[in-house]
């Protein structure tokens, strides 16, 4: 008789080896960021593409998630009488939740699968190979400087993305809510407070690091063609968003903790 959990079994599994061999890549990825060579050339063009070419996705995203988070928590504090604290959720959700998961997510779609598919491009036209055969490290040029510049810039496009979406609230609670401004502000600021930050920007660059490591190991590992490519730039989008929620909620549990 054909046992019913063996398929749940397999699949388990074979997740745990994935996650496995996912934690060994990042690990050796991590040792190469710091060892030499460096190759500051390729670290500067990734901070070029992931960082600065980032900006305005992550801008829009953080204009218009603030504006409406802005909205619902007014509706909502309405049925209690506690509109006035608008601009105090706003400020809260914003630096601690929405803007570095918002900015990851966005991140994850827009980079990881970039960093999969151009890897994943090199290894079934043999390019990595021929790196290894000239003596080039593969892990020092291709996957170090994209994983060092994602943990570096992701938490400067988040502190971009919280200024952003901290004033998409303030214009529309100003504009729409008939709130006044100078109070709005003046309890973002009193209502915020150093660990607020410093919990987003960890967040920050830890998905970074999840972004790139995951976008890296789909590409290094990828096989079968330009079919496997494209499954490569897939499984890395999936993959780093799997990962971003749920390193999100351990992160957020230990600092509550």
């Amino acid at each position: 008789m054909i046992n019913p959990f063996a398929p749940i079994g397999r699949a388990t599994l074979g997740a745990l080896g994935e996650l496995g061999r996912l934690s060994a890549f990042a690990g050796r990825a991590a040792a190469s960021v710091f060892a030499p060579p460096f190759f500051l050339g390729q670290f500067a063009r990734q901070c070029w593409q992931i960082g600065y070419l980032s900006l305005p996705v992550i801008g829009l995203t953080a204009v218009f998630i603030g504006a409406a988070l802005a909205l619902n928590i007014y509706v909502g504090g309405a049925r209690f009488n506690a509109e006035q604290f608008v601009p105090n959720i706003v400020v809260l959700g914003i630096t601690r939740e929405l803007g570095p998961v918002l900015a990851g997510l966005m991140l994850a779609g827009r980079v990881s699968a970039g960093i999969a598919a151009e890897i994943g491009t090199m290894r079934v036209t043999e390019q990595i190979d021929a790196m290894s055969t000239l003596s080039t490290d593969p892990f020092k040029f291709l996957v170090a400087p994209r994983v060092l510049a994602a943990t570096l810039t992701l938490p400067l496009l988040v502190m971009v993305a919280d200024i952003i979406g901290v004033m998409g609230g303030y214009l529309v609670a100003v504009n729409s809510l008939d709130f006044n401004g100078a109070t709005y502000l003046r309890n973002t600021f009193d209502f915020l407070e150093p660990q607020d930050v410093v919990l987003g920007l960890t967040k920050a660059a830890v998905f970074g690091f999840i972004i790139a490591c995951v976008g890296a190991y789909q590409g290094y590992n990828s096989k079968g063609g330009a079919l496997g490519v494209g499954r490569a730039a897939t499984n890395a989008v999936v993959g780093a968003i799997v990962l971003i929620l749920a390193v999100n909620y351990l992160i957020t549990a230990f600092f509550v903790e």
